[in-house]
């Protein structure tokens, strides 16, 4: 299942003037007023984490405040091993290169690709296929800090060439454009910063070429690792997001499909820490997000091809998974 780590959650928390405990509580004046599960690798699930920044949107007046806060909390170090490989980098293309190509140990849900063509490098924000709304808030959230980091850790003298989002501005464009320091672009074709290749060799003032090569040898170890486990999670989830216009399917016909039994697939769940129920619930409450602010679809024909014979069954799931009935998620999302 996606999971994010907990490096950004407290970021996030802090940048809306809140707290994190060291277990899983977020806390206000005190108070606990969320929570998220954080693994003892730190990783805590995706879903959890939009619930989180979905409830701290909905309490703050200016969401490019909100982005421009989080950017000033996320500092290198939050990003364990990569963040200080990406400091100690020689240069500007280093540490975008190693951004790219690292960046999965920390999240599963989202990627970077980094390129230069032309006059100009882009480091690109690859988004899942099925991306879920929050997406967009966050992909904010990382490209402002990364433009922090650059002005901060590298040269302040540095300027981009543009920022691209392919959602629609929810606040004042103007804004955006004041915390980049770049014309910033939306309802565009790719999410990116574009930095002129002039700009790359730029040297790290933190730059320690032994230390970064140090560090990157300890990266493609845990890259390698990766690489090699078999995240059953994720493939479920790919099967029961395609399956699910035929109903909710069963767990016999889907480990079958796998080429293993119903057992063996409850088990390298559980060694996974998810279930079957886990995974066909986010498979449905991520198609139903999508569905409802993609499509045209009615509520009625949406919970049909999220696998439920009845709307007010879906409605009331739907209800319980995001807080919100459908209509109003979607009425919401549009406005």
């Amino acid at each position: 299942m996606p999971s994010v780590t907990a490096s950004f959650i407290r970021a996030t928390a802090r940048a809306a003037g809140l707290a994190m405990t060291e277990g899983d509580a977020i806390l206000s004046d005190g108070a606990v007023v969320q929570r998220v599960r954080a693994s003892d690798s730190g990783l805590a699930p995706n879903m959890e984490y939009f619930a989180l920044i979905d409830w701290i949107r909905a309490t703050q007046d200016d969401e490019a405040e909100l982005v421009a806060a989080y950017a000033e909390m996320i500092e290198p170090e939050d990003l364990g091993v990569l963040g200080l490989a990406v400091k100690t980098a020689p240069t500007l293309r280093t540490s975008l290169e190693l951004l790219a190509r690292y960046f999965r140990l920390l999240s599963d849900g989202a990627a970077y690709g980094f390129e230069e063509r032309g006059a100009l490098a882009f480091l690109t924000v690859e988004e899942p296929n099925t991306p879920h709304p929050t997406q967009q808030f966050r992909n904010e959230c990382a490209l402002a800090a990364i433009a922090r980091y650059i002005r901060h850790y590298i040269s302040a003298d540095i300027r981009f060439d543009s920022v691209s989002f392919r959602h629609s501005c929810r606040s004042t464009p103007g804004a955006y454009n004041t915390l980049f320091d770049c014309e910033v672009r939306f309802a565009a074709d790719r999410c990116a910063i574009s930095i002129p290749r002039t700009m790359l060799d730029a040297p790290n003032m933190s730059g320690d070429r032994a230390v970064c090569t140090f560090l990157t040898q300890h990266l493609e170890q845990e890259l390698g690792k990766l690489r090699s486990e078999s995240p059953l999670g994720v493939e479920l989830l790919g099967l029961l997001a395609e399956a699910l216009d035929n109903g909710a399917p069963q767990a016999s016909k889907i480990a079958a499909q796998m080429g293993m039994s119903e057992r063996t697939l409850y088990r390298r769940l559980s060694n996974e820490g998810l279930t079957y129920r886990d995974v066909l619930r986010q498979a449905q409450t991520t198609l139903a997000q999508k569905l409802l602010i993609d499509s045209d679809f009615s509520i009625a024909e949406i919970a049909f091809l999220t696998g439920f014979s009845e709307q007010s069954t879906f409605s009331r799931a739907f209800k319980r998974w995001v807080g919100q009935a459908p209509a109003q998620f979607r009425q919401q999302r549009s406005a």
